[in-house]
């Protein structure tokens, strides 16, 4: 069990590097570096030496306890070995959970960290080993959301390449930068490193999941897809799994992914790998509208692996939809102290809005600004989450600017079409955003709030029916997709109101045209008969009968329409459905 998130914020941290000479000699009494980890069976500091009495009393002792173990040894294990495997710790732990591909507990991480780096300062050519210092480095920021140690990590992941570089068969210090440029949301750079890695060897297979992740970020849906297929191939087991229900989930298909996701919740057995799949369940119970079902598995996720800090911000989003508003607050307020990612922020920011809060609303958009000056000073880029704040709680105009760089940086993904079609539509360019907002819409995802988004954007541009349908198909989706949204989208509903009755006219085809009637035969004049009495009657002609025009249909034209604009958009779709 993860015992981290017990300890205060600042006892969580990894170890900092250490900055002085690895020779030189330490005043045993001197204040110690709370970050700095002490060797494995090691004290803090040493005891104090033995008086001669007592050195005398503990010979004596160890004789007589030496005797007794080895008579013990010499009759227990003949052979003098003992075959009781060691019981692995929290560094072997962390590197066994790095070469299955999966996820080690906090704790685990940073045991791996502090190990790393008092081995590099002995060892500073060891370039495998400052290659896995920054990726522990990348994998701690990505999971702390502390973008300071991303620095770190960039600077690890140099030294390893100066000493070897990537041509020379370095490749694992290549996959740490793609992780690095991913966790900092530069995906294309990730690809880049990805791919120069993969055309080295194709089969190195710990490439593939940065692949995925910066394929995903660029809306690279095809790249993905193959190189989730890949990976499976090359690496089976729980990772793998993982890796296909998440492709899945991305291309809305429920089943399969709800289906993948639980194989791997059932084959994962490390505390840190069962509680990532117990998590990736809530998130799909939350997506289906079951907020019941997402609190028991973050729950559940929380109870693997108390560490797991996503699954306590899942759970609040959950608790905000079965109305416990009071607990949703309490579970935010401790994942900003655990995890303090900007999205979260936001997503307070506006619980507190939704309550009528609009003091502790602006006091937590402000907390969420401080948080954005920080990841972009770290050099991470968080314009999606600031572009949604801007766009209905800040200036508009401002998203767009954003959003158009995010998307003239070729990070294309549904998340970034969402944002950029409501932002045009926010700032008044409601038709330009509709192409965005139907591209995200279009990539099947089943997403309540893109699907909101569009109904509302066809709403302003008078496209009633469409908007009926995505508002409806949003609310279906998931009925609390958002303590704001979701009653605007009520709200809207209920103005649109019911469709118009009977549909768009007669759908069915027209009957077909009756038989033709037999014409009357006419009597021919006396002199006319004789004469062809005596004339030969030459062979009759075979015509076939010339069919009669078809009745026509009955009449579908309607009175002229009114002049006076309809007072709702029921109306204006009745009057359509009407004209011919």
């Amino acid at each position: 069990m993860d015992v981290m998130p017990q300890q205060d914020p600042e006892s969580r941290r990894p170890p900092e590097p250490s900055q002085e000479d690895p020779h030189a000699q330490h005043d045993p009494h001197a204040p110690q570096d709370p970050y700095v980890m002490p060797a494995e069976g090691a004290t803090a500091v040493p005891p104090p030496p033995p008086t001669l009495r007592t050195t005398l009393r503990r010979a004596a002792f160890g004789a007589v306890a030496a005797g007794v173990l080895l008579a013990g040894a010499l009759v227990a294990v003949p052979d003098g070995k003992d075959d009781r495997p060691k019981e692995p710790g929290p560094v072997e732990r962390a590197e066994a959970a790095a070469t299955a591909g999966s996820p080690a507990s906090l704790s685990d991480l940073t045991a791996l960290i502090g190990d790393r780096q008092k081995w590099v300062e002995a060892h500073p050519d060891d370039a495998p080993s400052w290659a896995t210092l920054g990726s522990a480095y990348v994998e701690w920021g990505r999971r702390s959301a502390d973008a300071a140690y991303f620095g770190r990590a960039e600077e690890a992941l140099k030294r390893s390449l100066a000493a070897q570089p990537g041509e020379r068969g370095n490749g694992e210090a290549w996959v740490g930068m793609a992780a690095l440029a991913n966790a900092r949301h530069d995906f294309l750079a990730a690809k880049r490193w990805g791919e120069t890695v993969r055309k080295q060897d194709p089969k190195t297979w710990s490439v593939y999941p940065v692949l995925i992740d910066a394929y995903s970020g660029l809306g690279d849906v095809k790249a993905a897809t193959g190189a989730t297929e890949k990976f499976g191939e090359l690496r089976k087991g729980v990772p793998a799994l993982a890796r296909t229900a998440d492709l899945y989930r991305g291309q809305g298909w429920r089943e399969d992914a709800l289906a993948t996701a639980r194989e791997a919740a059932d084959r994962a057995t490390a505390p840190a790998e069962k509680a990532e799949a117990l998590h990736r369940l809530g998130e799909l119970a939350w997506e289906r509208g079951e907020p019941e079902e997402a609190v028991a598995q973050f729950d559940a996720a929380l109870r693997t692996d108390a560490g797991h800090h996503a699954s306590l911000a899942g759970k609040a989003r959950a608790l905000v939809a079965l109305d416990r508003t009071d607990e949703a607050v309490a579970a935010y307020q401790s994942v900003l102290t655990k995890l303090p990612r900007p999205a979260y922020a936001l997503e307070l920011g506006e619980l507190y809005a939704s309550l009528e809060l609009d003091g502790d609303a602006r006091s937590q958009y402000e907390k969420l600004a401080g948080l954005l000056e920080q990841a972009k000073a770290a050099g991470v880029d968080e314009s999606v989450v600031q572009a949604r704040y801007e766009s209905d709680h800040g200036d508009p105009a401002v998203a767009v600017e954003l959003l158009r760089g995010q998307w003239k940086k070729q990070h294309r993904s549904a998340a970034v079409a969402d944002a950029l079609g409501w932002a045009l539509h926010r700032a008044g360019k409601s038709e330009e955003g509709l192409e965005y907002a139907q591209q995200a819409a279009d990539t099947g995802v089943r997403n309540a709030s893109y699907a909101y988004h569009l109904g509302m954007i066809e709403r302003e541009l008078a496209q009633y029916g469409p908007a009926r349908r995505h508002l409806q198909e949003a609310l279906r989706t998931n009925p609390a997709f958002s303590p704001l949204d979701a009653p605007k989208a009520r709200e809207a509903l209920e103005t649109l109101g019911e469709p118009p009755p009977g549909g768009p006219g007669d759908m069915q085809p027209p009957p077909p045209p009756p038989p033709p009637a037999p014409e009357p035969k006419r009597e021919a004049r006396p002199e006319a008969k004789q004469e062809a009495e005596r004339e030969p009657k030459p062979e009759p002609k075979r015509e076939s009968p010339k069919p009669e025009a078809p009745a026509p249909a009955p009449s579908q034209t309607a009175p002229a329409p009114s002049k006076a604009a309809p007072s709702s958009p029921a109306a204006v779709e009745a009057d359509a459905s009407k004209s011919p």
